[in-house]
C-alpha cells in the first residue's frame, strides 16, 4: 500500500493557522492523523504544538509509525490516555484543543482525572473542515478510485437481468473493484431491486430481479486510502411511463446542480436547486435526503450539500450530487456522481453515463 511521504507542512501549517488558541492539539480520528502524518495504522493519537508533532502509537505500530511518518518523533503508548497525559506533562502544556467526535467520554474523563492542571477545550466545528480541500494528489487518487469503480460496473452490467440475486451482483461488483486494484470498496455495496430501491440505504439480499424493476447500484472504490461514490439506476426490460417520467426528472436535478456547483456557491444552494426541480414536479417528499456530500479519505465527510449548510464550496473540494425520489413499496430511483469543484464549475469524476438505461 502506498502512504503520504509527510510530515507535509502545508497542512500541518493550515492546521496551526486555524486553530491558534491552544497551546497543543490532539488530533485522534484515524483518518486525520494519516492526513497530517502520513501514518496508515488503526489506533493512535497525533499531538501537535507550534514547532513539533508527536504521534503516539502502541507497541503494534511503533515499526510501522516510523516507517510511514518520517521526520515525526514516535512515542510508544500502553494505554492511549496515559500516553497523552505524559505528553502534556513532558511538554509543560496548559490548554489542549482535541477533536472531540473522536474522543469518547470515558477518555475525555479519564484524561481530565490524569491532567488536573491542564485545560481541555473541544476544537471548533470547522475542523471538520481541515481535508476538504484536496491536491492535486488527492484528486489523482479519487479520480483513479472512480475509474476502477466504473469498469467494474461496466464488466458486471450483463449480470443485471431477471432471476439474477441482488447479492450475486453486489459480491461480483466488489470482487471486480478488488481485482482491478482496490485496495477495498468505499462501503457495503448497494444493490436493491424492485421495492427494495425505495429503501436509499437497502442491503443486498436475495432477492431476484424481475421485469420491469429498477436496480439501484450504489459502490465505490478506495485507491490509497481515497474514496469515490457514484450511483446509477437501470430499468431491466421496459420502462414504465412512471419509471421514464420519474427518472427524467432526478436527472434534471442531478444536472440543474451539477450547472450550478463552482467556488463561491453554498452548499444550502446547490441543495436548494436540486430540490426545487423535484418540489415543482410534486416529488420533493420523496426526496428525503441531502444533495450531496463531500468525499475523500472518508467516503462522507465536509461539506454537506443540505438545507441549512451556508458553508462555502472552494476550488479543490470534491463532493457528490445524488437526488433521488423513493416510491415507498414501489420503486425508487438515484443518481449520482461524484464532482470536483473548480472556480469556473466542476469536473464529473465518476464514469458511467447517466442516461436512462433499459437493460
Amino acid at each position: 500500500m502506498r502512504h503520504d511521504p509527510l510530515p507535509c507542512a502545508d497542512r500541518v501549517g493550515r492546521l496551526h493557522s486555524g486553530f491558534p488558541e491552544t497551546d497543543a492539539l490532539l488530533i485522534l480520528s484515524e483518518k486525520n492523523i494519516r492526513y497530517l502524518t502520513g501514518f496508515t495504522g488503526g489506533d493512535g493519537a497525533l499531538m501537535a504544538g507550534p514547532d513539533w508533532l508527536k504521534l503516539l502509537v502502541d507497541g503494534r505500530y511503533v515499526t510501522q509509525a516510523r516507517a510511514e511518518a518520517r521526520g515525526v518523533e514516535v512515542f510508544e503508548f500502553r494505554n492511549r490516555v496515559d500516553g497523552i497525559a505524559a505528553v502534556v506533562r513532558e511538554r509543560a502544556i496548559g490548554e489542549i484543543g482535541f477533536e472531540s467526535p473522536a474522543f469518547t467520554v470515558e477518555e475525555y474523563f479519564k484524561l481530565q482525572e490524569r491532567l488536573p492542571e491542564a485545560t481541555l477545550r473541544p476544537l471548533p466545528k470547522d475542523f471538520e473542515f481541515l481535508r476538504a480541500v484536496k491536491d492535486e494528489s488527492e484528486i489523482d487518487r479519487i479520480r483513479e478510485a472512480a475509474r476502477i469503480a466504473g469498469e467494474a460496473l461496466a464488466a458486471v452490467r450483463e449480470m443485471i437481468r431477471p432471476g439474477v440475486r441482488e447479492k450475486e451482483i453486489a459480491l461480483e461488483l466488489e470482487y471486480r473493484m478488488r481485482r482491478d486494484g482496490a485496495e477495498q470498496v468505499s462501503f457495503e455495496t448497494i444493490v436493491a431491486a424492485g421495492a427494495n430501491s425505495a429503501l436509499p440505504h437497502a442491503t443486498p439480499g436475495r432477492r431476484a430481479i424481475a421485469d420491469g424493476d429498477c436496480v439501484l447500484i450504489d459502490y465505490g472504490a478506495v485507491c490509497d486510502g481515497y474514496h469515490s461514490d457514484e450511483t446509477c439506476t437501470f430499468i431491466v426490460g421496459r420502462a414504465s411511463e412512471r419509471q421514464r417520467e420519474v427518472y427524467r426528472l432526478v436527472l434534471e436535478a442531478h444536472d440543474r446542480a451539477i450547472r450550478a456547483i463552482r467556488a463561491g456557491v453554498s452548499c444550502a444552494e446547490i441543495d436548494r436547486i436540486a430540490r426545487l426541480c423535484l418540489v415543482e414536479a410534486g416529488l420533493g417528499v420523496l426526496f428525503s435526503h441531502g444533495a450531496g456530500h463531500g468525499v475523500g479519505l472518508d467516503v462522507h465527510e465536509a461539506p454537506r450539500l443540505a438545507a441549512g449548510r451556508e458553508e462555502i464550496l472552494r476550488a479543490g473540494m470534491v463532493v457528490t450530487v445524488e437526488p433521488g425520489v423513493y416510491l415507498p413499496g414501489v420503486w425508487g430511483i438515484r443518481i449520482e456522481d461524484t464532482v470536483l469543484v473548480t472556480e469556473e464549475g466542476c469536473e464529473i469524476l465518476t464514469r458511467t453515463s447517466k442516461d436512462l438505461t433499459m437493460i
